[in-house]
């Protein structure tokens, strides 16, 4: 429920972690979710994202949520939507990533919402066996978006950025999972909390940090030791289309931090 804290870089090297680290070598799908795309343009890398989808014409997720209507410009009129799905890379040992992108034009999806939070999890529930971890990269504002996300997840992972007001987005998650699930009828988990962006600037973000815990203890959620590092490396990464550890310069203690806190997600959710 707040946006700037990183949710875009983090699924994308988490996706990559899982299906190329060794030891991992996972089948990682990733959707996103967001208007803003910043996911498919992260994990495609800015120019595959216009050749491999825009002048391709390759269908997005806001095909998926489209596909009882005829608005303009869809580009699953004529194809299947599992082309949607696009193989962004292989990895030795059997891992890869396949990514589900996102279009500025789902913002439209939100204009006329009406019986469409389903279309996702129903969609995924027939391609889900090919998979051993399926990542949904969230917008953080609540809209259907965020109920068709909690219809197709299991658990949620929230990441905070430790400042000034961190916490005023976790009352408003545990708010709208208490709706969904009253709702819909289903429990969403929360994996945990996770401290993103972290800086070392021990002040703010120490007291941020003890009000983060503090909160999530009374919720009954996990937070992480294990943080993610603010780095300049992951802009790079973006523009470049590679996840951290593949990033020209970036720093072996960032790749490490990333690393740690993958292998404790990892672990948490019994992956």
């Amino acid at each position: 429920m707040k946006g700037g804290v990183g949710k875009s870089t983090l699924c994308a090297n988490l996706a990559w972690h899982f299906a190329g680290m060794r030891n991992w070598t996972r089948r990682v799908l990733v959707i996103d979710l967001d208007p803003q795309f910043n996911a498919s343009q992260y994990i495609l890398g800015v120019s595959r994202y216009q050749t491999d989808v825009m002048a391709a014409c390759a269908p997005t997720v806001w095909d998926i949520f489209e596909q009882q209507s005829r608005a303009p410009g869809l580009r699953a009129a004529n194809r299947s939507l599992t082309d949607s799905v696009q193989r962004i890379i292989n990895f030795n040992g059997g891992g890869y990533v396949d990514m589900i992108p996102s279009q500025l034009e789902l913002s439209f999806t939100l204009k006329n919402p009406s019986q469409k939070e389903h279309l996702l999890s129903n969609f995924v529930a027939d391609i889900e066996d090919s998979y051993d971890l399926i990542l949904v990269d969230c917008a953080p504002t609540e809209s259907v978006l965020t109920t068709a996300a909690y219809l197709t997840a299991d658990n949620i992972l929230i990441p905070v950025k430790p400042e000034f007001l961190s916490t005023i987005g976790l009352p408003l998650i545990r708010q709208s999972l208490t709706d969904f699930e009253r709702s819909y009828r289903k429990a969403v988990g929360v994996s945990g909390i996770c401290f993103n962006m972290c800086a070392d600037y021990a002040p703010e973000e120490n007291q941020s940090k003890t009000e983060v815990r503090a909160l999530s203890a009374a919720f009954g959620w996990h937070v992480f030791d294990e943080e993610m590092p603010f780095s300049r490396s992951f802009p790079k990464g973006a523009r470049e289309g590679k996840p951290i550890f593949w990033t020209s310069y970036a720093r072996s203690n960032v790749s490490a931090k990333v690393s740690a806190f993958c292998n404790a997600f990892g672990g948490q959710i019994g992956l």
